[in-house]
């Protein structure tokens, strides 16, 4: 994809399905993706210290006060789901366990996602073909996801597809096709928001993973950022 000409839009059926949610997307080049990376490691241990200060003697009923949180879980509920950022959470926060993903990139998504509850999804950019379409999954539509497994989408998720096919799902997470890799030099991030989440928490959110993304890579920039909304 030519980050020049990148576009995020949304289909009528999604804007008819899901009034008032939104989804962003955010594309960056210059990034770097080392498996590990010595200062990241340290920001992610300080960013577990915080959680467990925040959230000591919390249950996951007290996660599920906040506002974003329970936003996802109603809606993983209509799908007989549970929002696995909030599971991801408790195990940081309440059961001490390390904040650690493989690659630099999927660390900074999933240090803002237990930072600020937001699902997000990354891609490498130049495996994306054409613009993003946030739109709904419909009977029979289905993908391959990471490791390779063949994914029937549930119907009624929010997913987003390029020219060539279903590129996440709410539900089901991102695909194996446009997965963030060793060589990724410019990625894109995007976010999803049911309702009862202001598109400028989705803003901050992905300005909060290009923080991380620079840990890394200090040259790193923005070339997009776009937001959608229902209404």
């Amino acid at each position: 994809m030519d980050l020049a000409s990148f576009s995020l839009t949304a289909s009528e059926a999604w804007i008819e399905a899901w009034p008032g949610a939104s989804v962003g997307a955010m594309a960056m080049s210059g990034v770097r993706n080392p498996e590990a990376d010595p200062a990241l490691e340290a920001v992610l241990d300080e960013t577990a210290a915080e959680l467990r200060e925040r959230y000591a003697g919390a249950s996951r009923a007290g996660l599920l006060s906040r506002p974003e949180l329970a936003a996802y879980a109603a809606y993983y509920r209509r799908f007989d789901k549970t929002y696995h950022v909030l599971l991801q959470l408790e195990s940081v926060a309440l059961k001490g366990k390390a904040l650690r993903a493989r690659g630099s990139l999927v660390a900074a998504m999933f240090r803002a996602e237990v930072r600020n509850g937001l699902l997000t999804a990354g891609h490498d950019a130049d495996l994306v073909r054409g613009g993003l379409i946030v739109d709904v999954a419909r009977a029979g539509d289905a993908y391959t996801g990471i490791g390779g497994r063949e994914i029937a989408t549930a119907t009624g998720d929010m997913c987003i597809h390029d020219g060539a096919g279903i590129v996440s799902s709410i539900v089901y997470g991102p695909d194996d096709r446009t997965r963030l890799g060793p060589a990724t030099s410019r990625a894109i991030f995007t976010t999803y928001a049911p309702t009862g989440i202001d598109p400028e928490s989705v803003r901050a959110h992905l300005e909060s993973i290009a923080e991380t993304v620079r840990v890394v890579s200090p040259e790193a920039a923005i070339d997009a950022l776009e937001i959608v909304r229902a209404e």
